[in-house]
Order: structure tokens, then sequence, then C-alpha cells
């Protein structure tokens, strides 16, 4: 099994230097949403598990494979967070085309949004099955990210049907984002003013970058979508999204290694101190600050996007592998 890690997570890391090369972006005011912030294309979404292909259901929803480092589940299961990139991509391809057969697949994951969401004390959820043993995650666990992901799918799919229902799932989904991880919600650190919306909600904080970044990406198409709109939560969106920028801005600091970045911020404990992103995330999270700092007009997000390209040198991704792999061991990674 440790040669079959080490082999998986061999081809991961070297997946991970050309990923993320060319990121197309679409940023965006306007009230009608059409093409999400990152420009996804359906050819080039792949499985982030195990690097194995997609799995369709009937409807042709995508399942993904399991990591082959996470013993308690293998196989194929439904990911949140990937079904959503996926509907995107298909809405992008239905936006260049006119194809009304794109237009129907995404408006059939679309309906697994919709037929899937978890209603918890005038909420809803969506939820991922598979463990996070890094995280010591083994049950069934909520995410900020997952809730961006069903919103801006819903919205979209609502914008083109006028469907209620998808509507009033959004406005319920978006309640998560109002409540402490501690009262059933997707936040933390919010009486500290450092507001972090959580990819991975666990015992503890795990406060995952890029996760926090799609969180507000979500949240600004509702913002745009319902804008003048008399709804409670069109003002209740607003606040979240700005308490979600201010909590970046006040955890970037943290974030920056001084030569590279740092994936998370984990209070679990045991997890390492020092664990830096990848290549490929670093490329991400530097592209989403500068979409974030546009649609916010925060000159702090532009300066640290700025400063996190200017760290992506030769001799800083090699020595930033080189911790990576020790903490990859330290997890049981490798």
């Amino acid at each position: 099994m440790k040669l079959k890690k080490a082999y998986f997570m061999a081809r991961r890391l070297l997946t991970d230097l050309v990923e993320n090369r060319k990121i197309i972006t679409c940023i965006s005011k306007d009230r009608e949403l059409r093409e999400y912030y990152l420009v996804f294309e359906s050819e080039k979404v792949n499985s982030r598990g195990g690097n194995k292909p997609f799995k369709f259901d009937s409807e042709g929803v995508p399942q993904i494979h399991s990591y082959i480092d996470v013993e308690e589940a293998k196989g194929y299961y439904y990911y949140p967070i990937t079904i959503g990139q996926y509907a995107l991509a298909i809405f992008h391809d239905y936006l260049s085309s006119g194809s009304s057969e794109s237009r129907d697949h995404f408006l059939r994951m679309a309906k697994w949004f919709q037929e899937n969401a978890i209603e918890e004390n005038n909420a809803v959820f969506w939820i991922t099955e598979v463990p996070k043993p890094e995280f010591d995650m083994h049950q069934p666990w909520k995410s900020a990210f997952s809730q961006s992901r069903g919103i801006s799918v819903l919205l979209r799919a609502w914008q083109i049907d006028q469907d209620p229902h998808k509507l009033d799932t959004c406005r319920r989904a978006l309640t998560a984002f109002d409540r402490d991880v501690s009262n059933g919600g997707v936040r933390v650190d919010h009486e500290e003013g450092r507001t972090f919306y959580e990819e991975y909600v666990a015992k503890k904080p795990t406060r995952i970058l890029d996760g926090h970044m799609f969180s507000l990406f979500g949240l600004y198409d509702f913002v745009r979508s319902q804008r003048g709109v008399d709804h409670p939560t069109t003002a209740l969106a607003q606040s979240l999204f700005e308490d979600g920028i201010q909590g970046l801005e006040k955890w970037l600091p943290d974030f920056d290694m001084g030569f590279w970045v740092h994936y998370n911020q984990c209070d679990i404990e045991g997890y390492p101190p020092d664990d830096p992103c990848t290549l490929g995330y670093l490329r991400l999270v530097s592209c989403q600050l500068e979409i974030l700092s546009s649609l916010s007009g925060s000159r702090t997000l532009d300066q640290y996007a700025r400063r996190f390209r200017n760290y992506l040198q030769p001799k800083n991704i090699l020595k930033s592998y080189q911790l990576k792999v020790k903490t990859l061991k330290s997890l049981n990674r490798l």
C-alpha cells in the first residue's frame, strides 16, 4: 500500500506542475449570471479522486473515485463540489454553443442539487459522505464550498426556467453562511472579525484558502442575481460577502510563508503546522485573489495576488515541494 500511495502522490505532484497554467476568468457584476468567475471547460474538468475518469449516472451526473489513501471509502461517490464544477462547465458549453442538449444536461445536474438538498433547521445543505481522515472527518460533512456550488448552479438554472423552488433552495442554502459551525453552519472566527467559510466542516477549524474564496464566488452570485429584490436574504448575502472579504484580508498574513503559501490554517490536533500548497494551487489562489479584488475593490487582495505570483520562482517551488513531501509523510499520505 505504501508503494501505491507513493506512486499515486507522485502522479498528483507531476500533474500539478502543469495544472492551472492557463486560467480563463470572467469578472462580471451584471445581474444576469453567465460565465462563472473561472471558466471551466467540460473536457478539461478531470476527477480529483485518484486521477480516474468520471463515472456518470443515468442523468449525466458525474461521480468521482476516492483517493487511494482513504482506506475507509473505496469506489465512486457523489461529490457536490465536483458536480457543481462540471455543471458550470456544461453551462459554459451551453453559453458558447446554444445547444439544447447542453442546456438540458445542465438542468439535470441542477435537478440533482434540488433533489439532494438536505433540510436542517430551516436551512438546506449538500452533504459529502466520503471521509477526510487528514482532518479527522469520518462522518458525512457539510461544506461552505458545496453550498456555494449549489447556489451558483441553481441560480443559473433558475434564470433559465424561473422555477421558484430553485430560488427558495438558494435562499435557504445561504442561511448556512450566517451560522457558526458550532450552531450547525459553515462559518468560523466571526466573533473575532476574521470570518472564514469552511470547505471542510470538522471538529475544529481547517480553514482551506481556496475553499473560502470559492464560497465568496457563490455569495457574490447571489448578490448579483438578487440585486434590487425586496427580500431579507438580499441584504444578508451582501453582508456575508463583505464579512468574508474582511476575513480574507485579515487571514492572508497567516497564509503567507514568505516564499510560498500555506494550503490551510488547521487547528486539528496533530496536523502539521506547515502544509504548503501545491504549484497549481498557488496559481489558482493568486487568480482568485485578483478576481475578488476586482469584485470588492480591495487593494489588499490585489497586493497579495501580486505577492503570491512573485513566489513562482524555481527555488521557491523546489523548497515548497521538499516541505510538502514531509507534510504528506506526517499525514500518512506517503
